[in-house]
C-alpha cells in the first residue's frame, strides 16, 4: 500500500499532561495541542500552567515537532479584556499555533501578537467555503472542519479556498451527540457546561420515560440488546479510509483525547503512525486500536449520515489494559518500570512500542527498589525491576490481555 499521499500530512495528538506530552511524541506524534491555564475548553487539570507551556515547548521543539495551544472558549467580556497578553505570552514562548473559536477572540489574538498563527476550532463548526475564506481573511493560517463535513464537501471546501490555507479534521475519538459540541444537557442537569469543558456526558446515561399523570411508572427505553443509552454516539475511527481524507485535502490528521490517558494517547498514536508508514495492515491497525478504551468505532460524517450498528451500551470497552511504563534501560535485559496496574511473575505481557509490534514476554521476576524478590506487583505506581528478553525503550507501554 503507497503511503506517499501522507507524505505533507502531519499526525496531531493530544497531550492533556505532560505524560501524554511525551507519549505521544515517543509514538509518533507530528504536533501536539495542549490547554493553558486560560480559555482551553476542558477541566483545570488538563491545562499547563505558563511555566509548563514555556517547558513544552523546549521539549516539543527539541524533537522538531510543534506545540499548539487551545484557547477555544466562547469568551466573555472579562475573557476578552485579559486575552491580549495571553496571546502575547504564548507568541514569545514560541507556540506554534494557537486554536480558537470565537470571532472576537480572533481579533483580539490577531491584534495582539499578528505573527502567532491562528487554527479556527471544529467549534466555530465551518461547514463551507465561504466561511472558511473569511477566517483566512481574517487571518487565519488553518482551519478545523466540523465533523459534519462528507469527503466530497471537503473537497469542495480545498477547492475553492486559498491554497496556503490549511486544512485539519479529526480522524479518531469521542464525538459529542451535539451539533459541533454544542450542548446543553449537560448545563442543564448538573450546572456544568460542556461550552466550558465540564460536560458530564449525560447522553451516555440511561434513561426511562415517565408519563406526566403515572409519576411511579418508569418505562425502560431499549434499543437494541438491551441497553438504553439512546442519545450516547460512537466513537470516530478512520484507519480504513485515511488515505481518502488525505486525499480530499486535509493535511492535519486530529485525534480527540486530551483527557484520555497516556496510555490511550499511546495505542492510537501509534496505531496512525503505523497507517500513515505503512509499516502494518489496515486489519492489525484495526485489532491494535480494540485495546485501547473506547465506543463501538463509525466512520462518522465522512461518508454521509451516521450508521450506527445499535450496540451501543454508553460503557467503554477495551481488550487490553496498562500495566506499566518503561523508565530506564539497565542492561543485561533488565528495565525499570513504573506499575500502572496488577501484573505478577508468570504474567504475558505485551510490549507496545514505536520499534516494534506483536511482541510478548513471560514476567520471569519482580524486583522492587528495596532489592527484594516479589511475586506480585500491587501497589499504585510503584517503581520495579523486571527482566524482558526482548529489547525495550525508555517509553515503552507494557499491556496485558483482557
Amino acid at each position: 500500500m503507497s503511503t506517499d499521499i501522507f507524505n505533507n500530512c502531519e499526525l496531531l495528538c493530544p497531550a492533556g499532561s505532560f505524560e501524554s506530552m511525551k507519549t505521544a511524541l515517543h509514538f509518533g506524534a507530528d504536533a501536539v495541542y495542549a490547554g493553558g491555564p486560560f480559555m482551553q475548553l476542558r477541566s483545570d487539570n488538563a491545562g499547563f500552567s505558563y511555566d509548563d507551556i514555556i517547558k513544552a515547548v523546549e521539549l516539543v521543539h527539541s524533537k522538531g515537532k510543534k506545540l499548539y495551544i487551545t484557547v477555544n472558549c466562547f469568551a466573555t467580556n472579562n475573557e476578552i479584556d485579559r486575552l491580549s497578553d495571553y496571546a502575547r505570552f504564548l507568541y514569545n514562548a514560541g507556540v506554534d499555533g494557537v486554536i480558537v473559536s470565537d470571532l472576537g477572540s480572533v481579533v483580539t489574538i490577531k491584534s495582539a501578537a499578528p505573527h502567532l498563527s491562528v487554527h479556527i476550532s471544529t467549534q466555530a463548526n465551518i461547514q463551507n467555503y465561504k466561511t472558511a475564506e473569511v477566517y483566512y481573511n481574517m487571518g487565519a493560517d488553518r482551519v478545523v472542519l466540523g465533523r459534519e463535513m462528507t469527503l466530497e464537501e471537503i473537497k469542495e471546501l480545498r477547492a475553492k479556498t486559498p491554497k496556503d490555507m490549511e486544512i485539519e479534521a479529526f480522524v479518531h475519538g469521542a464525538m459529542c451527540m451535539s451539533y459541533s459540541g454544542r450542548c446543553l444537557i449537560s448545563s442543564y442537569l448538573s450546572g456544568k457546561s460542556g461550552n466550558h469543558g465540564e460536560c458530564t456526558q449525560p447522553c451516555r446515561w440511561m434513561y426511562n420515560i415517565v408519563e406526566e399523570k403515572r409519576p411511579n411508572q418508569h418505562f425502560t427505553v431499549i434499543e437494541e440488546n438491551g441497553t438504553s443509552a439512546i442519545l450516547s454516539s460512537h466513537d470516530l475511527c478512520c484507519v480504513e479510509f485515511l488515505d481518502e481524507i488525505a486525499d480530499a485535502g486535509v493535511i492535519s490528521f486530529k485525534i480527540e483525547g486530551r483527557m484520555k490517558s497516556p496510555y490511550y494517547v499511546a495505542t492510537v498514536t501509534n496505531a496512525y503512525r503505523q497507517r500513515m508508514n505503512g509499516t502494518a495492515s489496515i486489519e492489525q491497525i484495526k485489532h491494535e486500536l480494540e485495546c485501547a478504551s473506547h465506543r463501538p468505532y463509525s466512520t462518522g460524517f465522512y461518508y454521509g449520515a451516521l450508521k450506527y450498528d445499535h450496540n451501543n451500551d454508553g460503557l467503554y470497552h477495551q481488550s487490553c489494559k496498562f500495566i506499566a511504563i518503561v523508565l530506564t534501560d539497565e542492561g543485561n535485559g533488565r528495565y525499570t518500570v513504573e506499575m500502572r496496574n496488577r501484573f505478577s511473575v508468570g504474567d504475558t505481557l505485551e510490549i507496545l512500542s514505536p520499534n516494534s509490534s506483536g511482541k510478548s514476554f513471560t514476567v520471569e521476576s519482580i524486583i522492587d527498589k528495596s532489592g527484594n524478590e516479589r511475586q506480585t506487583a500491587h501497589l499504585p505506581q510503584e517503581i520495579l525491576n523486571i527482566y524482558c528478553p526482548e529489547k525495550l525503550y525508555v517509553g515503552d507501554f507494557l499491556r496485558q490481555r483482557i
